[in-house]
């Protein structure tokens, strides 16, 4: 698998990226999710405190993706009408904000609410706000709103993948996939000829 990106397929770097941080962020939610309907205990705070840290992780994957994006080439986009191809980028774009946003406003929500932040209690991350109950409470509702707006672009994101391969049977996908290879070679732009 190649380290770099070539016009037919996503390097193996970036593929990492990728699905790691989808997983991460999946698993993630899932998580909060469960462990939100919890008991107050020492366990759940340390639930909490292990959440928090993977949502660190998954903001720095995004900034190490975001340095590795700016380095690398992408594949071309496969041949498609100009307003998928508008649509599959901003899709992409508001999941990049969404990817970033989510972690930042739980960091957000964990200083205004008062709380040190420790990375899998390694060393503590200075606060992102004075503490403020109201802010806090704002920001955890926004935190999780950004979730499910997460999901429902993510559900886009997914269906047009899968247009793409089942319904128009291009590389998209299958360039994507952790051991995917394109089969049909580089794809030929719009109103090019092969």
């Amino acid at each position: 698998m190649p380290l770099r990106s070539d016009a037919t397929r996503w390097s193996t770097l970036a593929k990492t990226f990728h699905w790691l941080t989808a997983l991460l962020i999946l698993g993630n939610g899932a998580f909060a999710f469960w462990m939100d309907g919890l008991k107050p205990s020492m366990r759940k705070i340390d639930m909490f405190a292990l959440h928090k840290s993977i949502g660190l992780t998954v903001l720095a994957l995004f900034l190490l993706r975001l340095l590795w994006r700016a380095i690398d080439r992408r594949p071309p986009d496969m041949p498609a009408p100009r307003w998928q191809q508008l649509a599959a980028h901003a899709v992409h774009g508001v999941l990049y904000l969404l990817i970033a946003a989510i972690p930042l406003t739980g960091w957000a929500f964990n200083s205004a609410h008062g709380f040190p932040l420790q990375y899998f209690k390694q060393f503590n991350l200075p606060a992102l706000v004075e503490k403020n109950p109201a802010l806090s409470d704002t920001l955890g509702t926004v935190h999780v709103w950004l979730f499910w707006l997460l999901l429902a672009v993510l559900v886009a994101h997914v269906g047009g993948a899968l247009k793409h391969h089942l319904l128009d049977r291009d590389d998209t996908l299958r360039r994507m996939l952790p051991f995917g290879r394109a089969k049909r070679g580089i794809p030929t732009p719009p109103g090019d000829t092969p």
